[in-house]
C-alpha cells in the first residue's frame, strides 16, 4: 500500500492503532470464514451430484448396475437381479433389517413386476457409495418416492438400503 499523502497517511494510522484493530481482525472473519468454508467443501471428497436427465449417471459403472436393479423389479427379472449382486449381499428398509437374497426372494421379490415406472430423480455418487432418489407409479395406480442407498464393489451391488416415501406399505402406499 503506497500512502500519497498526510491525511492518508493519519487515517492509517488511526485504523491500525491497537484501539481498532480488533474491528479490522473482525472484518477479516467474515473472509477467513469463507475460505475455511471453502476448503471444507474441496475436502468433501469427489461426490457428485446429477439432477434431471440421468444418462451421465448411467454411463457410469456403478450407475449402470444401479439402473439394472431398478430394471430388473421393473420387468420381475430375477435373473438379472442376482446379476447385479455381489457375494453376501443385503437389503434392509423400514421392514427389513440386512436380510440376505433368499429372504428378498421370498418377502419382497412378489412386488416385482407391480411397478409401471420407476425413474430416477437425482444421484449422488461418492466412490462406490450412490444414493437415489427415485420416483414412479405402480400397476395399481399407487405414487412411490423413496431414497435408496447402494453400496456398489467391483461392478456388485454389496449392498441396498431402501427409505420408503409417503407411506409404509411398499409398493402399495397409497401417500400422494
Amino acid at each position: 500500500m503506497f500512502l500519497r499523502t498526510r491525511d492518508q497517511l493519519s487515517k492509517f494510522r488511526k485504523i491500525t492503532s491497537p484501539k481498532n484493530q480488533i474491528i479490522v481482525k473482525m472484518t477479516n472473519l467474515p473472509g477467513k470464514i469463507l475460505l475455511a468454508g471453502l476448503l471444507l467443501s474441496c475436502q468433501a471428497g469427489f461426490a457428485q451430484t446429477i439432477t434431471g436427465h440421468t444418462a451421465a449417471f448411467e454411463n457410469t459403472p456403478n450407475g449402470k448396475v444401479v439402473r439394472a436393479w431398478y430394471t430388473a423389479w421393473e420387468k420381475a427379472d430375477w435373473n438379472l437381479l442376482t446379476h447385479t449382486l455381489a457375494d453376501g449381499f443385503t437389503f434392509s428398509s423400514p421392514l427389513d433389517d440386512h436380510i440376505n437374497l433368499s429372504a428378498v426372494q421370498k418377502r419382497c421379490w412378489p412386488n416385482a413386476g407391480k411397478f409401471k415406472s420407476i425413474d430416477v430423480e437425482q444421484v449422488t455418487m461418492n466412490g462406490d457409495d450412490v444414493v437415489v432418489i427415485q420416483h414412479g407409479n405402480t400397476t395399481s395406480g399407487n405414487y412411490i418416492r423413496n431414497l435408496d442407498y447402494f453400496k456398489v464393489k467391483d461392478g456388485k451391488i454389496m449392498a441396498y438400503e431402501c427409505f420408503f416415501g409417503p407411506g409404509i406399505n411398499y409398493p402399495t402406499n397409497t401417500g400422494k
